[in-house]
């Protein structure tokens, strides 16, 4: 599995933009005018992962096929879009469908683009958007509860417990703290997640920089650091102009131009490694002579359900799991050598995979 991770912002923060260099189309338009992403736009990109492709030449693979993670390009919120304003309604809803949400903030100065409150104050913009989203959040528990009221009076056990999650979410929420701030416990998680509430919503901060503080940051941008720190959020710095340039470049071009202003490594990377922590996703791999291919999982996923993630045939005829570490795979040279020094292990239903496994399922047809 992947995951799908919803961007969001004001009008004109660089959304599409950053949308349209993650998968490198321009299906995004971006203009220098509030909506002018009408209809959600969806991209599936690649997860990079170098330890695949060192698989793959260790195994002499014929087919490389990594991992894949969806974005959505959800248009700009605005003050008001809980009840409507802009084109709330519907945004709204588009973000009930996704599992992350990357929150894109301005942290640049710019007199040629406008911003829809008419300043540069990425804190307040963040304030703007989780404000709309909790109040959508009260608009639907409050509309919930009432709905519930017959079915909790008759002693339904599954509208009990509803009403209860619901009720701590609206607590939480009519003190200014998102529902993500709810502590859940093991027997609620599955029934909490049903309730698709907004603010659950895991959110990694997005900061917009210009060219010349991509690599460094600057004082917007370390603001919203100390913000997402008051909240445990996460946050990656990156200049969407510069991704949406080099995302149209060769590899040895674009890596070339990193170089030049003094990045590292890509931000579709980072944001992406971000995603995962937030996520707590993890890779394992299987590797052969026809294909070597990544898998996503959650962490702590048995080996049974991470086989269903190949195919339901796997899951439910799970037999073992042969495993070899990455590194081991690695540094022996493929998996006869692996075999040989002892390095393969194989795993019952009770494993749990580890990022980085290299495993093959025995299963009963």
């Amino acid at each position: 599995m992947g995951f799908k991770m919803g961007i969001v912002g004001l009008p004109n923060v660089g959304k599409s933009s950053l949308f349209n260099a993650l998968t490198k189309t321009a299906a995004a338009q971006a203009a220098n005018f509030p909506f002018c992403t009408i209809e959600p736009n969806v991209g599936e990109v690649a997860v990079p992962d170098s330890r695949l492709d060192k698989l793959a030449a260790i195994a002499a693979s014929k087919q490389i096929i990594p991992t894949r993670m969806t974005f959505v390009d959800i248009a700009g919120l605005v003050k008001g879009a809980s009840k409507g304003e802009g084109l709330g309604n519907q945004f709204l809803a588009n973000i009930r469908e996704v599992d992350a949400i990357a929150h894109v903030l301005r942290c640049f100065e710019d007199g040629d683009v406008t911003h829809v409150d008419g300043r540069v104050d990425p804190v307040a913009d963040a304030e703007t958007i989780e404000t709309e989203l909790m109040l959508a959040d009260i608009e639907s528990i409050e509309k919930r509860l009432q709905g519930l009221s017959r079915k909790v009076r008759g002693g339904d056990k599954d509208a009990v417990q509803q009403e209860r999650l619901l009720k701590a979410a609206l607590s939480a929420l009519e003190e200014g703290a998102p529902a993500r701030s709810v502590a859940i416990d093991a027997e609620d998680a599955k029934a909490w997640k049903s309730l698709q509430l907004l603010t659950t919503k895991p959110i990694l901060f997005v900061c917009n920089v210009d060219e010349e503080n991509a690599s460094n940051g600057n004082a917007y941008s370390r603001k919203v650091e100390e913000m997402a720190a008051s909240q445990g959020a996460g946050t990656v710095t990156i200049s969407a102009q510069i991704e949406e340039e080099i995302s149209q470049l060769e590899e040895d071009e674009a890596q070339m131009f990193l170089s030049e202003m003094g990045l590292d490594e890509a931000g579709l990377d980072r944001l992406i490694r971000a995603g995962y922590q937030l996520l707590e996703l993890e890779t394992y791999f299987t590797v052969g002579p026809k294909e070597a291919r990544a898998w996503t999982i959650p962490q702590g996923t048995l080996a049974p359900q991470a086989a269903g993630v190949i195919h339901g045939d796997f899951e439910r005829g799970f037999i073992r799991a042969e495993t070899i570490a990455y590194d081991d795979f690695v540094t022996l040279n493929g998996e006869q050598a692996a075999k040989e020094a002892g390095k393969m292990r194989v795993e019952g239903k009770a494993y749990q995979v580890k990022d980085g496994d290299v495993l093959h399922f025995l299963f009963n047809a």
